[in-house]
């Protein structure tokens, strides 16, 4: 096995690694920047090196320093996260030249995958179901238009290179068409150093649903269930839950499937996430494959038992999956809220500020991947989240008390957080029964932020 990892990441991830690391019997380097020298995986890892400035691109997303880093301290693999580097093939290749293993996929298919519009052919071809729209960029408005009039509106503009929700725009009129093109193409320019951009049909009120992939150097890949990921602000997701409720075996088993023979066109290795869309019919189409780790993976976790970071770190050592498909059963039911530093009274406005005291939910079924503790002054150079509550319980209703309840316990005094907003919405009872897609925060924000804090439970 390998005897020491460089985590190329910071905050709860990096933590989640490093745990994960410990009870390999490995070690781990943590690198951090200047704005993070207080960090807590600075603090568990077993060495850490500075590799720069607060500002991401001179210290987390400084391919040489982060090389250099490894290099220096002695490390044989590299984990990249999720964000920053992790799906930078340009970095997968240096970590090569560099003698070190990439805990991920390879290049060329990140380079496959990466690429959402050429990821839309590689599908069409495997037969894997696409959003209607085009075939690959499209290189200019004209054709843009001739599209869009095509496959009807309304539409949905996307950056080939995007990510997070950005470079994405909804279209519903065609007069919109020009000027939502030009500021999907200049936000996609600004934040990922390119402006290619496709076109898709947009699915109105669609469920967001992703299916988790393991696939090893030996031709085996297998799926370990779906993440319903329609709870979304700011197309960002901020609840998942795992079953998806809504979905029934055959359909289940269907596009399990698709997701397997997506990776597999992809010539895919390491841990993945298939992402689709389901409509109101239960027809479903690819949009995209995130070729890291998901924010989201503890939920998985929690209703399968399988450590994916763990399994990650195996399949870069060229160990085959002990895991075969009629091995994994989903038990129970799991949820996910994500705990960002933002004040949703103010359109989920991040802030800073320092945490003067801390208390994080415990107690049976409850999980806590942080970057939090008493004193930490969190930092305005990175993105807002700062804690993830997984709970795990035999039900879905029991799932949603225990997240309740989870969500009462924690105390975070000093900064404002968005967990009084999951709170309120775990009440609401379109969520209690399941009826949410991802218009859901759009359509009852409003609604939500009325509510007193002592609503009472809301459970039919």
């Amino acid at each position: 096995m390998f005897k020491r990892i460089l985590i190329a990441n910071r905050g709860e991830i990096a933590v989640r690694i490093i745990r994960a690391c410990m009870e390999m019997n490995i070690e781990c380097v943590a690198i951090y920047s200047t704005a993070d020298k207080e960090s807590l995986h600075v603090k568990l890892a077993t060495k850490s090196i500075c590799i720069g400035p607060a500002r991401a691109a001179d210290s987390y997303l400084n391919m040489d320093a982060i090389i250099t880093a490894a290099q220096v301290t002695g490390c044989d693999a590299l984990h990249p996260g999720f964000g920053f580097l992790s799906e930078n093939s340009d970095f997968v290749r240096k970590c090569q030249e560099a003698g070190i293993t990439f805990i991920g996929p390879t290049a060329d298919a990140m380079d496959a995958l990466g690429n959402k519009a050429t990821a839309r052919k590689m599908m069409m071809k495997a037969g894997v179901p696409v959003v209607p729209g085009s075939d690959g960029p499209v290189e200019d408005f004209k054709k843009l238009e001739k599209i869009a009039k095509k496959i009807g509106y309304p539409v949905l503009i996307k950056a080939s290179a995007g990510g997070g929700g950005r470079g994405m725009r909804r279209v519903y009129h065609p007069e919109d068409l020009k000027k939502l093109y030009e500021e999907a193409k200049a936000e996609t320019r600004a934040c990922f150093n390119d402006d290619e951009m496709y076109v898709e049909k947009l699915i109105l009120n669609p469920r967001h649903i992703e299916f988790q992939i393991l696939a090893d150097e030996h031709g085996n890949v297998i799926h370990l269930g779906e993440r319903d990921c329609s709870i979304q602000r700011k197309n960002q997701k901020l609840i998942e839950e795992s079953p998806c409720m809504y979905i029934n075996d055959d359909l289940r088993k269907s596009m399990g499937k698709a997701a397997v023979t997506a990776a597999k066109a992809a010539g895919y290795t390491n841990a993945g996430t298939v992402e689709f869309v389901l409509d109101e019919k239960d027809h479903y189409y690819f949009i995209e494959m995130n070729t890291r780790i998901q924010v989201e993976h503890g939920v998985t976790e929690a209703v399968t038992g399988i450590d994916l970071i763990k399994q990650q770190i195996r399949i870069a050592f060229h160990e085959p999956l002990k895991i075969k498909q009629k091995d994994v059963k989903l038990n129970g039911h799991a949820m996910e809220c994500r705990i960002n530093a933002e004040d949703p009274a103010k359109g989920f406005m991040a802030n800073t500020g320092k945490i003067t005291f801390l208390n994080v939910p415990g107690g049976p079924g409850v999980r806590v991947d942080t970057l939090l503790y008493n004193g930490y002054e969190t930092s305005p150079f990175y993105d807002s989240m700062m804690a993830k509550i997984i709970v795990h319980a035999p039900t879905r209703l029991e799932a949603i008390r225990r997240m309740r309840r989870a969500l009462l316990e924690l105390v975070t005094e000093g900064i404002t957080t968005n967990g009084d907003f999951d709170y309120l919405l775990l009440h609401h009872p379109d969520f209690v029964k399941g009826n949410y897609n991802v218009s859901f925060i759009e359509n009852h924000a409003d609604e939500i932020l009325s509510w007193d804090k002592a609503v009472s439970d809301i459970d039919e």
